[in-house]
């Protein structure tokens, strides 16, 4: 071993030993060739082809870059930067604006939605849940939409089984739940009609099961007598939401007092429930038609579920951003796509070139209070209860 190495190994170990107590192996073994080689750098005057040491062999070479990439890097680094920049911020926002403003956030879960409050230098409060018979009613309900998925990808077609097992164990469960409806918590009147839900999805595989195929006709008669009662089952599980979070928001309105004039409120939806989007609906009520896209806010999300954690910092980032739009614009308009006018104009100007009539939305101005959901009226049933027979 050469006097150098020797050297570096005698007043490294310890550090090595301190980054070995800290890290895995492979971060050691990482560490312990970086600092041999940034070592040998400053000992021996710098790289020469025959010192490379045989563990940096397999990675050791010229690194080349034009000045035009390496120009074209430092200038884009600008934009990663500012997102580690803005999310340092960003805590420092979110407990300015906690400190100041209640916030309520409302989030989709299955068991019917979950509320929490936030009022500065207080604990969150977080709502008691909807009653458990909503739960029951789209657990029913759900079981139809499910029995479907099994048997969708082999209708008519009687020469592949596949579906048979997965449809026998859930037909055992199935039984189970309708031995067990009596006991749950649900009113009589309900009952009867959650009964015939569950019956008629056994009656229905089991004829599957004995004819051994599942044909497009027979489908269409289940889903036919299911669809009245499944009717029935989601209108009570609206009704038995609503109430609850209504008389949630109502109490809550009342203890805030006069602080509900500067109180904050989002809601999380995914695209599929993003029209009559109920948490929001009810929040929407309290809150008036001026507070819509001011303070209480839809937040659309990639997923049924968030974290609270995730809409805070989402509610965070809209309040900041309006900040910044403000102080440059003189507008809230980092609400809005910011390219998104000139983007009109530059589609209203390009899409005669490739013989195209433009196509776009009616202009709304930035502050808009309309509702952040489909607004515009036209024909055509526009709920269940106005769907045909």
């Amino acid at each position: 071993m050469s006097v150098i190495r020797q050297r570096i190994l005698r007043y490294w170990s310890p550090v090595i030993r301190s980054i070995k107590f800290q890290y895995s192996t492979n971060m050691v073994k990482i560490c312990y060739v970086a600092v041999v080689a940034a070592l040998l750098l400053m000992t021996t005057g710098g790289p020469r082809a025959a010192e490379v040491p045989p563990a940096m062999e397999p990675i050791s070479g010229i690194n080349t870059s034009t000045a035009e990439e390496t120009g074209t890097k430092n200038v884009l680094a600008l934009n990663s930067s500012m997102f580690e920049l803005y999310d340092n911020s960003l805590h420092i926002f979110e407990h300015n604006i906690l400190a100041k403003h209640p916030v309520i956030l409302g989030l989709f879960s299955g068991a019917g939605g979950r509320f929490i409050l936030y009022r500065p230098g207080m604990a969150p409060l977080e709502a008691p849940s909807v009653p458990i018979v909503y739960q029951l009613l789209k657990s029913i309900g759900h079981s139809t939409m499910a029995l479907s998925e099994v048997v969708l990808p082999y209708l008519d077609n009687p020469d592949n089984h596949a579906w048979r097992g997965p449809l026998l164990a859930y037909r055992s469960r199935m039984q189970s739940a309708l031995d067990s409806l009596d006991a749950t918590e649900m009113q009589e009147d309900w009952r009867g009609n959650n009964r015939a839900i569950l019956q008629n999805n056994i009656a229905f595989m089991d004829a599957c099961a004995e004819k051994g195929a599942i044909s497009s006709g027979d489908l269409q008669a289940f889903a036919n007598r299911q669809a009245p009662l499944l009717k029935n089952n989601i209108a009570w599980a609206a009704q038995t939401q609503v109430a609850h979070w209504m008389g949630v928001i109502a109490g809550w309105k009342q203890m805030l007092g006069s602080d509900w004039d500067k109180t904050y409120a989002a809601s999380n939806t995914i695209y599929v429930a993003r029209q009559n989007n109920v948490l929001f609906s009810v929040l929407a009520q309290f809150f008036g038609p001026d507070a819509i896209n001011d303070r209480l806010l839809l937040i659309e999300t990639i997923s049924f579920t968030t974290t609270p954690d995730d809409m805070l910092g989402s509610l965070t980032r809209i309040i900041a951003d309006r900040s910044v739009g403000a102080i440059f614009f003189g507008y809230n308009l980092m609400d809005y796509e910011l390219m998104g006018g000139d983007g009109r104009a530059s589609i209203i100007a390009e899409a005669p070139k490739f013989g195209l009539k433009p196509f776009l939305p009616p202009e709304v101005p930035f502050g808009s209070h309309q509702w952040p959901t489909l607004i515009t009226p036209g024909p055509g049933p526009a709920s269940l209860a106005q769907l045909p027979h």
